[in-house]
């Protein structure tokens, strides 16, 4: 409970601050079933037009193409419909797995750096990387595609 009153109220205040930004549930198409979620927001120091893009899956969820299709999905919506000019997005440079979310996503690998995380995790001393995509290259990518 002490985590709900936490963290629900930042969750909450996004759609205030950014209308249309915020978080969305992740459901299996067929089943209904909660299969975790995303976010697609501005940082917190960051212009609104570039929306940091994240998510978090359940373990169950892992390796289904969710994670790509849901990435793909808010990309789109954020160029489409609220004029973002720049979506970025990191990792930690040993999740090899989301790395190659982001790259089938279109974001493109724009540096290494290294993050100061409030508690030690597991491969933190690799550091991070972060990708990103512009709305110049979506719409590149996107003409190719429908060329073929």
């Amino acid at each position: 409970m002490r985590d709900r009153r936490r963290f629900l109220p930042a969750f909450l205040d996004y759609y205030q601050r950014f209308p249309g930004y915020g978080f969305w549930a992740a459901l299996e198409k067929r089943t209904g079933e909660f299969l975790g979620w995303f976010h697609f927001r501005p940082g917190p120091d960051d212009p609104q037009d570039q929306p940091e893009l994240g998510y978090r899956l359940r373990h169950a969820a892992w390796g289904k193409g969710h994670a790509t299709e849901g990435s793909r999905a808010l990309i789109a919506k954020g160029f489409t419909e609220f004029g973002v000019q720049r979506v970025v997005a990191s990792t930690m440079a040993v999740n090899t797995a989301s790395r190659r979310v982001m790259e089938k996503s279109g974001m493109r690998l724009v540096r290494a750096f290294v993050a100061d995380w409030p508690v030690s995790v597991p491969g933190e001393e690799h550091g991070d990387v972060e990708y990103a995509i512009t709305r110049d290259e979506w719409e590149a990518d996107n003409s190719r595609l429908r060329r073929r």
